[in-house]
C-alpha cells in the first residue's frame, strides 16, 4: 500500500481576507444598523412601546445612529484596503452573471472572485437605501425645512422603506449563520485556503 493513500493530505494555510480596519467598519456599522432596526421596531409596534416606554429618548437614540450610520464608511475611506474591496464591489464582470445564473437555478459551480454577485448586490442595495433613509429621516426631523407634502412622502417611504430593510438585513444575517467560515474571516480577517478556493475561485489573495 503506498504511503500517500495512507497519509491525509496537510491542511491548506489560512489566507488573509479583511484587514482590521475593514472589519471595524463592519462591526460599527452592523452595530449602528442593529440599533436603527430594533429602536423603529419599539416605534413602531405598539407591543414594544408600551413594553419598553420612554418613547423620547428611543426617538433621540434613533436619530443618533441614523445620523452615525455613515461616518464609519467614511473614516474607512482612509484605509487603502477599504477603498480596495469598495472597487471590488463596484465592479460587476461577466462573472458576476454567471454567479447569478447559477443561483437561481441552483447550481454549485459559482465563479467569483473577492465577493460574489449577491454580495455585490447587496452591498449596493444597502448603501442606496441607507443614504435614502437618511435623507427621509432628516425631512422628518427638521420639519421647518420642507413643506408638508415632502414631509408626507418622506414618512412614507422612509417607514416602507425600513421594513424592507428589516426584511433583506433577516436574509443576510441568515446567509452569515448559514456559513460559519465567512464569519470567522469578518471576525479574525482569515479564513481556510479550501472555502477560499471552493466559494471565491477567481480570488487571489
Amino acid at each position: 500500500m503506498s504511503l500517500r493513500a495512507e497519509t491525509p493530505a496537510p491542511p491548506r494555510a489560512r489566507v488573509h481576507r479583511f484587514t482590521r480596519a475593514e472589519r471595524w467598519v463592519h462591526r460599527t456599522t452592523a452595530a449602528l444598523m442593529g440599533v436603527c432596526v430594533l429602536t423603529a421596531a419599539v416605534l413602531y409596534i405598539p407591543q414594544l412601546a408600551v413594553l419598553v416606554g420612554r418613547r423620547e429618548l428611543v426617538v433621540r437614540v434613533h436619530e443618533c445612529a441614523g445620523l452615525a450610520l455613515p461616518v464609519p464608511v467614511l473614516l474607512g475611506l482612509a484605509s487603502r484596503a477599504f477603498r480596495a474591496d469598495l472597487r471590488f464591489l463596484n465592479r460587476f464582470g461577466p462573472h458576476d452573471r454567471v454567479w447569478l445564473h447559477a443561483a437561481l437555478r441552483r447550481h454549485d459551480s459559482r465563479p467569483a472572485g473577492k465577493f460574489n454577485a449577491g454580495q455585490k448586490i447587496y452591498a449596493a442595495w444597502i448603501a442606496g437605501a441607507t443614504l435614502v433613509m437618511l435623507g427621509t429621516g432628516l425631512m422628518m426631523w427638521f420639519t421647518h425645512l420642507t413643506p408638508l407634502m415632502w414631509r408626507t412622502s418622506a414618512t412614507f417611504v422612509h417607514d416602507w422603506l425600513a421594513l424592507t430593510i428589516g426584511v433583506v438585513l433577516a436574509g443576510h444575517i441568515g446567509m452569515a449563520l448559514g456559513d460559519p467560515e465567512a464569519r470567522r474571516g469578518l471576525r479574525t480577517g482569515t479564513v481556510a485556503g479550501e472555502w477560499a478556493e471552493r466559494e471565491h475561485p477567481l480570488w487571489r489573495p
